[in-house]
């Protein structure tokens, strides 16, 4: 505190400053900020405001305050914490809890401090750092010479400038379980309750608490120690810290947890592909006329609903990337059946596919939409690569290029079918496929196309100020109206730099690249700082429009940190490499141990129960595939991690 009020003294001495603890619940924000504001008013004036709780018991775990009258007044006494018995007395005389909340000049603090604890204040103001223009500052060594003392006994209790502002909003400290449980949001990880009511539990990633015929208990695991109190006992788990200090010492202290490395992580991947999602959508996701289910339920069973175009491409290039890194599986089988079915069923005389068939396989939608055509060529590409499929796939692909390049608009991009068809989403699939017939059958009609998309993701999608690529446009290629023009997706921002990075890569093109690397970090805008997943959408201020966080940015995350840790050359690999495996962990959130997936990861982390769509597959597949071609590359995994073999 007496460092913040130096920082600010030297910038605005009559600025006011609140001081709040960062674990404080406050469920009414609003009433806070009425709170504080009204608090600030006083503290203009030179006091020291301080928050009193109006109290909703007689607890023994916080200090109060006696005020000299109702609503802002001065502080007539301040008191440690009492017995229950003391502070039901302190309650009846009308005393509030001592919320530890504090609203002063900057310039009133620093003279308290130098009346009442000198010492304190020029070692913090010693501390500061050199004027800068820096947003984050370190405090020098000067700052260890200041005495370790509280801002109460320090201040508080001595100053006569001090005031306090009763408030009657729910207020808790957590300073223990009951209190912690009191605010409905402490439980953490996987329980079961039976015939238990008002039970705490928390646990660590992989273990279950089970409780059955218990009440107003706290059950608290940790990875080498288990708590069991009753909630009201909660303010003597010090007793057990004693006990255990003389006894167990090492039970203090929890060794941090070492995070799964990118090798460790891709091993695992590997292992999870083999054993487990490969073999169980080849059986339970595949029908014997080669068609793919949409969708499995997390008990296995296929769900009976129509079958998207994209859903068959997008299997036919997982299980020929699966045959490409190894698989000794039937994928050979599954491609060339795959891509008959894919033929027969979707593709219409004129050579596009359609968008949909019944659930038993007849067409039911003859629109052909420019995204799904886009997966048709990715299909095509990978059934030709690994060359399973029937000899006229060269002429099909090409077939369907040149009849889509009759319909470009005059700036270079393709209308999408349905009610968003000026999009930059269909047009980056566009050039995923592209850029895999470039590789494998290449030729000019397949270069002018990716040039032409990353044109245009230059020129139009990308925003010229702040470096991110949007979703909708209108009619002239601006921003759509409303909030569609302002979506940003941070999937679709990693997915971009990975693709426009192939292309730098390719072309050899430093401005390119710089492009992709903008887009990156436009994506990890949207990357939380606490449960480090990628979210799913931002507005064009970047800031969070939904916190939901479906399982596809996860891959796109890792696939974009990977290749922008292989092009490093200015010492940034190290920090990509760490992304990456921050993204593989993310991914692997989503993972079953049988083989399928959750989609959608609600803001308390928690997951939508819903069935694992197969077109999910791809994303995973193009991930794991971009770890096996960059890891080994940028000698983050070896060789032994990556085979599916």
């Amino acid at each position: 505190m007496a460092a913040a009020a130096a920082w600010v003294s030297r910038r605005d001495p009559e600025g006011v400053t609140a001081f709040v603890a960062s674990d404080h619940y406050v469920p009414d924000a609003e009433a806070f900020r009425r709170a504080v504001l009204e608090g600030a008013e006083k503290a203009s004036d030179g006091n020291i405001v301080t928050l009193g709780v109006k109290p909703s018991e007689a607890s023994a775990a916080y200090g109060y305050i006696k005020p000299a009258g109702p609503g802002l007044a001065r502080v007539d006494k301040f008191c440690e914490k009492p017995d229950a018995a003391t502070a039901a007395i302190y309650i009846d005389e009308g005393y509030l809890w001592n919320s530890g909340n504090f609203i002063v000049q900057a310039s009133t603090l620093i003279a308290e401090l130098k009346a009442y604890a000198p010492a304190v204040e020029a070692a913090a103001t010693a501390a500061l750092p050199v004027p800068g223009t820096s947003l984050t500052h370190t405090l020098s060594d000067a700052f260890l010479k200041a005495p370790k003392i509280s801002i109460d006994y320090a201040v508080m209790e001595k100053t006569r400038l001090a005031w306090v502002l009763a408030v009657d909003f729910a207020w808790s400290d957590l300073g223990a379980w009951d209190s912690i449980a009191a605010s409905g949001e402490g439980n953490r990880g996987i329980h079961i309750f039976e015939d238990s009511e008002h039970c705490l539990a928390r646990a660590p990633d992989g273990v279950l608490v089970a409780a059955l015929g218990v009440q107003d208990l706290a059950i608290i695991v940790e990875p080498d120690a288990v708590l069991v109190c009753p909630l009201s006992r909660s303010q003597d788990v010090k007793r057990i810290v004693e006990r255990i200090r003389a006894t167990s010492a090492r039970h203090l202290d929890f060794e941090p947890s070492h995070p799964e490395t990118l090798a460790d992580g891709a091993r695992r991947f590997a292992d999870w592909f083999r054993l487990k999602a490969l073999p169980t959508w080849a059986t339970l996701g595949m029908g014997c006329d080669g068609s793919f289910a949409e969708a499995l339920t997390l008990a296995g069973r296929p769900v009976h609903v129509p079958r998207r175009a994209r859903v068959q491409a997008r299997q036919i290039y997982v299980y020929a990337q699966a045959g490409i890194l190894g698989w000794e599986g039937p994928w050979q089988h599954i491609v060339k059946a795959g891509t008959r079915c894919l033929i027969d069923k979707f593709i219409k005389p004129d050579g596009l596919a359609r968008t949909l068939l019944s659930a038993d396989g007849e067409p039911l939608d003859d629109t052909s939409m420019l995204y799904d055509q886009a997966f048709m060529l990715l299909a095509l590409a990978m059934a030709d690569k690994v060359g399973v499929a029937d000899p006229d796939l060269v002429q099909r692909a090409i077939g369907l290029r040149d009849a889509l390049g009759v319909h470009v608009l005059p700036n270079g991009a393709l209308r999408e079918a349905g009610e968003h068809p000026f999009q930059s989403n269909a047009h980056m699939h566009l050039l995923e496929s592209a850029l895999e017939w470039e590789q494998t059958r290449p030729d000019a009609g397949w270069t002018a196309l990716s040039d032409r998309v990353v044109g245009l993701a230059l020129s139009t999608f990308i925003d010229p100020a702040g470096g991110f690529l949007r979703e909708f446009f209108d009619e002239s290629w601006g921003p759509a109206d409303g909030d569609d023009g302002r979506l940003v997706e941070p999937g679709h921002q990693f997915e971009w730099a990975w693709l426009l990075a192939r292309y730098a890569v390719s072309r050899k093109d430093e401005k390119i690249l710089a492009a992709a690397h903008r887009l990156y970090a436009a994506g990890l805008r949207g990357v939380g700082d606490r449960d480090r997943v990628a979210c799913d959408s931002l507005n064009d201020d970047l800031s969070v429009r939904s916190s939901r966080a479906r399982l596809w940015p996860q891959t796109e995350w890792l696939k974009a940190s990977l290749i922008l840790a292989e092009c490093a050359v200015d010492g940034s690999r190290a920090d990509f490499l760490e992304q990456a495996a921050a993204a593989q962990r993310a991914l692997a959130l989503y993972l079953t141990s049988d083989g399928l997936w959750h989609d959608k990861r609600l803001s308390t982390g928690a997951f939508i129960d819903e069935p694992a769509p197969a077109s999910s597959f791809y994303h995973i597949m193009a991930a794991f595939t971009e770890l096996a071609r960059t890891g080994q590359a940028s000698q983050a995994v070896g060789p032994d991690h990556l085979s599916l073999a």
